[in-house]
C-alpha cells in the first residue's frame, strides 16, 4: 500500500471552554476552570477509543493552546504540536490550506481551532457521509470541546470538500 492511499484520521478540536469576561485581547483568553476538566476529558474519550495524535495543528490562541496541553495531561499520547497564527478564527477553506501542509507522516492528525470554523470544516469535509448519529449529533451544536473523528484516505495535500467521512462525533465534559 502507498502512504497516499493509506487510512487517515482526522480529529477536528474546538477549544474548551474559556473566560467570557475580564479580558482585553480575544487571542489571550485563558481556559476557565471547566473548561480545563473538559480538555483533559477530551484527552481521556481519545484514549478510550484508541486514537493516538501523530501531529497536532494548533491556533496560536491562549485557550487552544491550553485545551491542548490538557489533553496531554490526561495521558493521551502527545503529538507534535506545530501552532499557527492562520487557525485563529480561521474559515474552513484556511484551515484546509493549513492541514494541506501537514506532515505526510503523520496518518491522525489533530486541529485545534475554533469556531464557526472547526464545525464548518467538519461539515464541509463530511458532506453528510458517515455516521448518522454522529451527524444528527453534530447537527445539534458543536460546543466548546466537541470532537468531530473524520476518516479520509489520500494525502493531506489531497484532502477536499466531501472527501472524509464521520466516524463520531463527541462533546467532551469532565462531570466530577
Amino acid at each position: 500500500m502507498t502512504r497516499a492511499a493509506q487510512d487517515r484520521t482526522l480529529v477536528l478540536l474546538r477549544h474548551a471552554k474559556a473566560e467570557q469576561q475580564n479580558w482585553d485581547n480575544d487571542h489571550e483568553r485563558e481556559l476557565t476552570a471547566r473548561g480545563r476538566r473538559d480538555a483533559a476529558a477530551a484527552g481521556r474519550w481519545l484514549i478510550e477509543h484508541g486514537i493516538g495524535i501523530d501531529e497536532v495543528l494548533c491556533s496560536t490562541s491562549e485557550r487552544t493552546q491550553q485545551t491542548t496541553e490538557a489533553v496531554w495531561s490526561s495521558g493521551c499520547p502527545e503529538g507534535e504540536v506545530h501552532l499557527d497564527r492562520r487557525i485563529y478564527l480561521a474559515s474552513p477553506e484556511r484551515l484546509l490550506e493549513v492541514i494541506h501542509e501537514a506532515d505526510e507522516d503523520a496518518d491522525v492528525l489533530m486541529v485545534v481551532g475554533h469556531a464557526p470554523g472547526i464545525p464548518s470544516l467538519a461539515e464541509l469535509l463530511c458532506d453528510g457521509e458517515g455516521s448518522v448519529e454522529g451527524h444528527r449529533k453534530m447537527a445539534e451544536g458543536f460546543p466548546t470541546c466537541a470532537v468531530a473523528v473524520l476518516h479520509y484516505a489520500g494525502p493531506w495535500a489531497g484532502l477536499q470538500f466531501g472527501d472524509a467521512t464521520l466516524e463520531r462525533f463527541h462533546v467532551c465534559r469532565d462531570d466530577a
